[in-house]
């Protein structure tokens, strides 16, 4: 039995459960409005919710999404009775955890949240180019025109910002100083690029694309920044073997087995930019004819 962990709606979920039926595979799926309780019969451990329940030991592979697995937590009325069944429960959701994470998987729910500045310290010990940043509060070391600003934080979102019901933070060039000090911030080397490149990685395969965006002025920056008049043109690419290994080790090093990853080609280098293991990438799958969905649905 697969064990799908994601969210309502997922439309990537969607997708590699269509493959799923197609294979005559047995599946659950979790989503993040599920409160599980862990239960016992018969020696054997089976959480259950309001919609699934299922024996530990009958999971053979879990893929994480997005989302989590979440559990009741029960409440005592003696103040020591309760720190003491807190502690308890923890261990025993921990081990739950733990158990499906050891399973065959794809991603894994207690490391999904990658830390951008560990990532890119890790890319430099495997030996690929990233491209210098330093953090600040101030932008009085900023060469102007020639630095790049950009979130730490894997969400790139804000929520009900300036009555936006969702606005987006996209990669920014810093074309003036500011006078004030604000909170500590990431700045980043402006790379001149070739193009793009947004690889699909899964178990140690790569599914490449290069994504032509540096000749439209709105794409220039960031690609993210679509221009649906004039979409940017995206090819299939191989990266050269080297630079895979690198990121295999890289991989590794994070404990992550899929991912999306994002490189710059700039003449003779390619620069490694960062790894979002829950990013999309039915997109570049689709205009490539990669069908990655597939490929984790038979890994699965």
């Amino acid at each position: 039995m697969i064990l799908i962990i994601s969210k309502k709606q997922e439309t990537t979920t969607n997708e590699v459960i269509k493959w799923l039926l197609a294979m005559g595979k047995k599946f659950i799926r979790v989503q993040e409005d599920e409160i599980f309780e862990i239960k016992t019969k018969e020696k054997r451990i089976y959480i259950e919710s309001d919609r699934n329940c299922f024996y530990l030991d009958e999971i053979s592979s879990v893929w994480y999404r997005r989302g989590g697995l979440k559990f009741k937590n029960f409440h005592y009325d003696n103040h020591s009775v309760n720190i003491h069944m807190q502690e308890h429960q923890h261990w025993l959701h921990d081990y739950v955890i733990k158990t499906l994470e050891s399973k065959k998987h794809i991603n894994k729910q207690s490391n999904s949240a990658v830390n951008k500045l560990y990532v890119l310290e890790q890319a430099k010990k495997t030996g690929l180019d990233v491209p210098e940043y330093y953090l600040a509060e101030n932008t009085c070391d900023v060469v102007l025109d020639k630095t790049i600003i950009k979130p730490l934080t894997g969400n790139i979102t804000i929520d009900a910002y300036q009555n936006y019901g969702e606005s987006i933070m996209y990669t920014h060039v810093i074309d003036h100083q500011e006078e004030d000090s604000f909170f500590i911030t990431f700045f980043q080397e402006k790379i001149e690029k070739d193009f793009e490149i947004r690889s699909f990685y899964l178990n140690g395969r790569f599914f490449s694309t290069a994504i032509i965006s540096q000749n439209d002025e709105r794409t220039k920056t960031d690609f993210r920044k679509y221009n649906l008049e004039k979409p940017n043109r995206n090819v299939r690419y191989n990266l050269p073997i080297e630079i895979e290994g690198k990121t295999r080790q890289l991989m590794e090093l994070l404990d992550i087995n899929c991912g999306s990853i994002d490189f710059i080609k700039s003449e003779e280098k390619f620069y490694f930019l960062e790894v979002n293991t829950v990013g999309q990438f039915l997109g570049v799958s689709s205009m490539c004819n990669y069908g990655a969905e597939k490929a984790i649905a038979e890994y699965l």
